[in-house]
């Protein structure tokens, strides 16, 4: 049996991992970038969210394009090194960190963005076929539905299994709990597409 010891300090070992993903995924970059640009608070307007698709209401397609990849990257980084010196454990605990820092992010009274971009950097990180998956999934159902929030959450539920068929055992059942967190934090997406008031992709107003 394992030295109780060792276990704590495995504990603590992983724990350094996940506090070092919530760091990174806690930057807050649409809020950020938007504020760089002399936008003002992208709180205080449209959905009130700090992702890229409230920033894109600015005006800006470049801010847009920029929270879009600062999220992502938010989830490749900590995964990355998490990986280099934790293995698979460490990456896993500094994915999970990511996705709550961006969600929950304690500079901003723990309300963040949905989730989605930094998703896909995490899975970007771990499976690239799996973040490929996505991106394919999202843009079909997108160009059908015109939805973007139902793209998204058609994806996630695409994501785990494609890792689950290539051998990715442990990572898709990370990605079980981040596509669960990100339907959670979709409710009222889901509530809009259910009484058909969610609003299209190049809808005006």
């Amino acid at each position: 049996m394992p030295d109780p010891i060792s276990w704590s300090a495995a504990a603590a070992y992983l724990l350094m991992f996940l506090a070092l993903g919530y760091l990174f995924g806690s930057v807050p970059t649409g809020l950020l970038l938007a504020r760089l640009a002399g936008k003002g608070d992208i709180r205080k307007i449209g959905s009130g969210n700090i992702g890229a698709t409230n920033v894109l209401r600015t005006g800006s397609k470049k801010l847009a394009v920029g929270t879009l990849l600062g999220d992502a990257l938010k989830g490749i980084v900590p995964v990355l090194i998490g990986m280099n010196y934790g293995g698979p454990d460490g990456a896993v605990c500094a994915g999970l960190g990511a996705f709550l820092g961006h969600l929950f992010p304690i500079w901003l009274g723990f309300k963040g963005g949905k989730g989605i971009a930094t998703y896909i950097g995490i899975a970007l990180a771990f499976v690239p076929w799996a973040a490929l998956a996505f991106a394919l999934v999202w843009l079909s159902s997108a160009f059908i539905t015109r939805y973007s929030s139902l793209s998204a959450l058609i994806a996630t539920l695409v994501t785990p299994a494609v890792m689950y068929w290539l051998g990715y055992v442990q990572y898709a059942q990370l990605f079980v709990l981040l596509t669960l967190l990100a339907w959670i934090m979709h409710h009222e997406n889901i509530k809009r597409l259910l009484s058909g008031t969610e609003g299209k992709i190049g809808q005006k107003g």
